[in-house]
């Protein structure tokens, strides 16, 4: 159930429901803990394909969750650095680094605005966020601006997100049932996880913003990074099926001047 109610305390309310998700993920078929230990991987073709070789490069995730894509790169030769402001994600993620030997790999319990404190001025040459971060973020444009203070001159930020339309979109994936152009939070208070429905919960509680394609552009652009590319693409959505005449996903590069 969806509801407008004041989204005070949002962030305590998101990171108590993240918190809970953590075991319930690792456990669970939806990321397939066991397969990415014994080798599999959590990125998308085109995600490798668009970033490209990033071996002996530096690369902070911001939003980690509990690392599968982090390490997917770390296994790629990056040095990796994964930054998350669930601290039972955060832990989860060092011991899968320490169960696939990437011994290199750094990770951080931070709020993603407090990113540049909590990682000391440093900066990298890709920074990368993945699938249903920004929803989770009021301001995006202080994310972009977070971010942009992180991608080292010459470096790049990339964001693989899932397209703020399938937000709009019904059930069938075609039919469109909301605004578009809202950007009111929505509070939500529904048991269960995304990976399993069905799960035990205690922390119902969660605050989303809808960020139109416009709106991160803008913001990146904004914040001093120069667009490379903004791709559109028809992949399966999680929650909506293939097809549809709609993309069910972006993704983009901005690269800050050497």
């Amino acid at each position: 159930m969806a509801t407008t109610s004041d989204p005070a305390g949002w962030r305590a309310a998101n990171r108590a429901n993240w918190d809970e998700r953590v075991p319930i993920h690792v456990a669970g078929d939806f990321y397939d803990v066991p397969g990415f230990v014994a080798g599999n991987d959590s990125l998308r073709g085109f995600e490798l394909a668009e970033v490209g070789d990033v071996d002996g490069r530096t690369l902070l995730h911001l939003q980690c969750h509990i690392g599968l894509d982090t390490l997917s790169w770390a296994r790629r030769g990056a040095a990796v650095t994964g930054l998350d402001f669930s601290a039972p994600a955060v832990e989860t993620a060092r011991d899968l680094a320490a169960k696939i030997g990437a011994d290199g790999a750094r990770f951080v319990v931070a709020d993603v605005y407090d990113a540049v404190e909590a990682l000391h001025g440093r900066t990298f040459d890709v920074v990368y966020t993945g699938f249903g971060a920004l929803c989770w973020l009021p301001d995006v444009d202080r994310w972009a601006r977070t971010a942009a203070a992180l991608v080292a001159p010459g470096g790049f930020l990339y964001l693989a997100e899932y397209h703020p339309i399938t937000d709009v979109l019904g059930e069938d994936g075609r039919t469109i049932e909301e605004d578009y152009f809202r950007r009111e939070p929505t509070v939500w208070d529904e048991p269960g996880t995304y990976a399993d429905p069905d799960a035990a919960t205690t922390a119902t509680v969660t605050v989303e913003w809808r960020h139109g394609l416009g709106d991160v552009v803008s913001a990146l652009v904004a914040a001093g990074l120069r667009l490379e590319f903004l791709h559109e693409h028809d992949h399966a959505h999680f929650r909506l099926p293939d097809g549809g005449g709609v993309p069910k996903v972006y993704s983009l590069r901005a690269a800050k001047p050497a």
